[in-house]
């Protein structure tokens, strides 16, 4: 869903008597023009992205962990009827990021038999500030990217104009775990609708017990 930033003639300067007037642009996404408040427009950079499944809602928390303590940059909050969306719109801009640049970073392994972070000790360390904790809703999501970040604008698409609530910026090796995490979600959320039980994790049996040699009978 790739898109490019335009200013919209229709947009009505802001009026010369008010000392704090509200300053938008606007973005086009599938022909629709959206509309980018001032607050939103340069967008927050985050090192991490974690994805958190609810009752009703799908929750996309980014993080900022280059330095301690690591903070909540922005929590993005969808229906979870908008995952496949989202899954397709990421999984096509990575794919067309590949095409492009065939030589680009990625994430360097983890260390083997590394066990995976502990998301209770995550959110133990992370700073959460008033601002972000209740999230920015969304019901479409649109990607863009370069040679070095992707873009996501989460968009709020009501009447009379869909408004982007929140924009994140990701390095671009880090685009792919997100997308792993966000199909992993949409796999739990296809099962669940057909009455499958979670995927449970594979515990290894016991090692089998040595053989035991026969007492020895004396001669």
């Amino acid at each position: 869903m790739p898109s490019s930033s335009t200013p919209d003639p229709q947009d009505p300067p802001p009026p010369s008597g008010n000392p704090n007037p509200v300053v938008s642009q606007s973005v086009n996404y599938s022909h629709v023009s959206a509309r980018v408040p001032e607050r939103i427009g340069r967008g927050s950079f985050a090192t991490n992205a974690l994805v958190l499944g609810g009752p009703q809602e799908i929750v996309f928390d980014f993080l900022l962990r280059l330095v301690p303590p690591p903070h909540l940059a922005a929590r993005v909050v969808m229906p979870w009827a908008c995952l496949p969306g989202v899954v397709n719109a990421i999984q096509e801009n990575v794919n067309n990021y590949r095409a492009r640049f065939p030589n680009a970073q990625v994430l360097p392994p983890p260390p083997p038999n590394m066990p995976p972070p502990n998301i209770q000790e995550i959110y133990d360390q992370l700073k959460i500030s008033d601002d972000v904790v209740m999230g920015a809703y969304a019901n479409t999501l649109m990607v863009t990217h370069s040679a070095t970040e992707f873009c996501f604008d989460s968009i709020l698409d009501v009447f009379p104009r869909p408004t982007v609530t929140s924009r994140m910026y990701l390095s671009a090796p880090q685009v792919p775990p997100f997308l792993e995490a966000l199909k992993r979600s949409l796999q739990q959320m296809q099962n669940h609708q057909q009455g499958q039980p979670p995927a449970q994790p594979r515990i290894p049996p016991p090692p089998a017990a040595p053989p035991q040699e026969p007492p020895a009978t004396p001669a």
